[in-house]
């Protein structure tokens, strides 16, 4: 297995080499959906639900976006991505009269639910000046009518040749741009009026947002030209787990979008959470589709079956990969990405129950097809057994077929990767890779006190340059490790090769 690390542009922050490689540090989920509010193809980092309906709207009924991020939360994740999409959704408009002409400006971000309004005054400019204007900016909070953000663009001119061209310093808002046809003379003032209320002193929406169309495929996936859709994550340093919920109500996410996402997990070295499908009745099922989708990959999370509500049992089947994605995140945090199925804390809310019941029998069945089950758990929770990646099969490594040492070798890969970035531009002396080793051995040392090794045999070796691959750049450094991860049969070698393009790692 070969894959790259590939940082691109992002401007990140690397630790001294002296200094110790977490063995701890927080695992991160990312998610990808439509909601009602919130800037499009932007990861945003939310660390609560509230944060998520501060940002991106309450739980709205035609996204499961909302109720996968209360569900992460609810299950223990702490750190979320989020990437909000849309198809054809549009940004409200407000329309100043100028005159016979209009200052046009348009939200950037669309949907039903954002507000935004605007005032115009001549405050501090010279009577005799009809070209220059103050303008503030105002989003409005639309469940309890306060105002959330405000921009003031002061002495700005309708004139495209000034240096204070309204739309050349509105560039810069988060809130709105100034769209076509332009005005031909400077905005009017919104009230003149010292006893008007402070409502009527500003202008409206001419026309309102509207949240568009169903995504599809295309929408989730986006474009890696643009960083849209998933790919919007490029900017994003390091997360760990992926998911993308359901596009739409009784709607399955295609098999474009789960492969695409597939490929951009193994090339960011991530987990993707795959739901089962509605239709899936039954193990047989479930067994039988995953063959036939093709979906094969150390770097995907299947299960089954869906879930209900507790009682509810005629209502739908409910996708939980939200769910699972925080229950991963708690398990790192408290345990350990290695630990075996069964680990405290793997378990659901007790309102959630499995929509279909499977046997010890059945369970084993689907790990055999590389998919995770959901069943009956202590004090009545139900468990998620993640047992095993959907690789089973498809890589020339069958231990990756195991979740928990695919994990383990992702999140030491990652963390060598951060600890190292700063060798690829250094001169690679002999201090240097001592000094690296050190560092390295130190973090292994950790990883064996802490159980995730099976014993503390392990070799850490590094050198400059980058051997035959590598040929051709001037700077770089190798570093080969090996170890036995805890519940794996036989070590395991990986080697990193480190350069200040991205690190590439074969195993």
């Amino acid at each position: 297995m070969s894959d790259v690390l590939d940082r691109g542009i992002t401007v990140t922050e690397s630790g001294p080499l002296d200094q110790p490689i977490d063995v701890s540090r927080e695992t991160t989920a990312a998610f990808v959906g439509r909601a009602l509010r919130g800037p499009l193809n932007e990861p945003i980092l939310i660390t609560s639900f509230g944060d998520f309906r501060r940002r991106f709207g309450e739980v709205w009924s035609r996204s499961s976006l909302g109720p996968a991020v209360q569900q992460f939360f609810e299950h223990g994740g702490t750190r979320v991505y989020i990437v909000r999409v849309a198809n054809s959704a549009r940004g409200a408009m407000v329309c100043l009269p100028a005159s016979g002409s209009a200052l046009l400006l348009r939200a950037l971000e669309p949907g039903s639910t954002e507000r935004i309004r605007v005032a115009v005054d001549y405050d501090g400019i010279d009577a005799a000046d009809e070209e220059r204007f103050n303008l503030t900016l105002q989003r409005v909070n639309a469940a309890n009518g306060l105002v959330s953000d405000q921009e003031l663009y002061r002495h700005a001119s309708f004139r495209s040749e000034s240096d204070n061209y309204i739309a050349d310093l509105m560039l810069s808002s988060t809130l709105a741009r100034v769209v076509p046809p332009w005005p031909t003379h400077r905005p009017e003032a919104t009230s003149s009026d010292v006893n008007v209320s402070i409502d009527s002193a500003y202008v409206l929406h001419a026309q309102d947002g509207t949240d568009g169309r169903e995504l599809s495929d295309y929408d989730l996936v986006g474009s890696r030209k643009s960083r849209s859709g998933l790919f919007a994550l490029q900017g994003v340093e390091r997360f760990d787990i992926l998911y993308l919920p359901p596009p739409g109500r009784g709607r399955d996410l295609g098999p474009t979008s789960v492969l695409a996402a597939e490929r951009f997990c193994r090339e960011r070295g991530a987990m993707l959470i795959v739901d089962p499908h509605s239709a899936w009745s039954d193990r047989a099922d479930a067994i039988r589709s995953i063959k036939e989708l093709g979906y094969a990959s150390p770097n995907m999370i299947g299960y089954f079956p869906r879930m209900r509500y507790r009682g509810d049992r005629d209502g739908p089947t409910r996708a939980v990969g939200g769910a699972i994605a925080g229950l991963l995140c708690k398990l790192d945090r408290s345990h350990g990405a290695w630990q075996e199925p069964g680990s405290p804390g793997l378990a659901f809310n007790r309102g959630l129950v499995p929509a279909v019941s499977l046997d010890d029998a059945g369970g084993l069945a689907l790990a055999r097809a590389g998919v995770n089950s959901i069943g009956p758990g202590t004090r009545g929770m139900s468990r998620f057994s993640a047992t095993v990646t959907m690789g089973r099969g498809s890589e020339s490594r069958r231990e990756f077929a195991s979740l928990p040492v695919r994990r383990l070798c992702l999140q030491i890969i990652h963390a060598i990767d951060e600890a190292t970035r700063l060798a690829a531009y250094g001169p690679g002396d002999a201090a240097t890779l001592a000094r690296i080793r050190s560092k390295i051995t130190a973090y292994f040392s950790a990883l064996a006190d802490m159980g995730a090794l099976q014993n503390d045999r392990f070799n850490v070796q590094c050198e400059a340059g980058l051997g035959a691959e590598g040929r051709g750049i001037a700077k770089g450094i190798t570093i080969l490790i090996e170890f036995q991860p805890a519940g794996c049969d036989q070590p395991l070698a990986i080697t990193l090769q480190q350069t200040v393009a991205g690190c590439r790692h074969t195993a």
